[in-house]
């Protein structure tokens, strides 16, 4: 996480909230603490910078007073400037800053934002699949397939609250279970190299999955995107675009479990992101929980490990307003 300019203690209201993808931009106003107000989704592509899409919100919102902001983004942090890995959207945060007159604007990764807001998301508002319950007071791990693939944990502070991880573990190299999987990772490696995990866990991952299997099979079939793929699969109408969302589910199962193994995450699993969301009746009686548990020697200690769909709308601007609170109040 990055800052420019921090503020005195002030609280002013309202406060300029933010959770930017690679497709979308999500913004409000934060009237209170964690009271948001004004919840508006501009396309990305429609606007040429980020400063320009922030314009052409406070303009749709009254063009209010606002002096603090935090914006979460799908994208490392590293120092003032930054290049959006998704997007074309490149800026300085400073003259950013200064550019909309705030005192206080902190970027942070859109998935630390993510698991920011997991402590503060009502039960109503997670739908558990498989496990036990959580253990008190121990890591949690956050991820998330959308555009890309975001992944982050919250590891316990000792003083009854969290640090939120700031990483990029979406980008880890993927490694197959089975030899489908082993076909699917030749498949992608011929055509782009590199392959991580994020490059079948996304919207175009499950593309790309697609077009795997129709080559191991011989079968000439047009791209289709995501969504196409879950609504033939959903519907019974090809076997080829179920056993994409099957697998799909497998690999995201075993991603999961190598990052609850990884962080100790016996606090739960969070499956955050809307792409889960589209399916998730489907979701629960997927290949997921049992790739999760399929560790062989730790399959005891992942099977009892709770995982849990975030079904809340934007946890991404709840934990923006964390992370701006911790900074501003602090």
């Amino acid at each position: 996480m990055a800052t420019s300019k921090p503020s005195k203690k002030d609280g002013n209201w309202p406060r300029l909230v933010a959770d930017v993808g690679g497709t979308n931009a999500r913004f409000a106003l934060e009237v209170s603490p964690l009271e948001l107000e004004h919840i508006e989704t501009l396309p990305t592509k429609d606007y040429d910078s980020l400063h320009a899409a922030i314009r052409a919100y406070l303009e749709k919102a009254g063009q209010p007073l606002i002096k603090h902001a935090a914006i979460a983004i799908a994208n490392p942090i590293i120092g003032d400037w930054v290049q959006m890995t998704n997007h074309h959207w490149a800026f300085s945060i400073e003259t950013t800053r200064q550019a909309l007159e705030l005192d206080t604007l902190i970027l942070l990764n859109d998935f630390t934002a993510q698991a920011l807001a997991i402590p503060h998301l009502p039960k109503r508002e997670l739908l558990q699949v498989g496990g036990a319950a959580p253990v008190e007071d121990a890591p949690i791990a956050v991820i998330g397939p959308g555009t890309g693939l975001g992944v982050s944990g919250l590891i316990p502070n000792g003083r009854g609250g969290y640090t939120a991880l700031a990483g990029e573990g979406g980008h880890v190299s993927f490694s197959p279970f089975d030899h489908t999987e082993i076909h699917i990772w030749q498949y992608a490696n011929r055509k782009h190299g590199h392959v991580s995990a994020e490059r079948f866990l996304s919207g175009a991952g499950l593309s790309l999955i697609y077009e795997a299997l129709a080559d191991r099979e011989g079968i000439e079939r047009p791209p289709l995107s995501a969504a196409e793929i879950s609504k033939q699969a959903l519907s019974g109408s090809s076997p080829l675009a179920r056993l994409s969302l099957d697998i799909f589910c497998a690999m995201l199962g075993t991603v999961s479990s190598n990052l609850a193994l990884t962080l100790g995450a016996r606090g739960g699993v969070y499956l955050c992101g809307g792409i889960i969301r589209r399916f998730i009746d489907y979701f629960v009686t997927s290949p997921f929980r049992n790739r999760f548990e399929s560790k062989g020697r730790f399959e005891g200690y992942l099977a009892v490990i709770p995982v849990y769909i975030v079904l809340a709308q934007n946890p991404g601007l709840i934990g923006a307003a964390v992370a701006l609170s911790n900074q501003v109040d602090a």
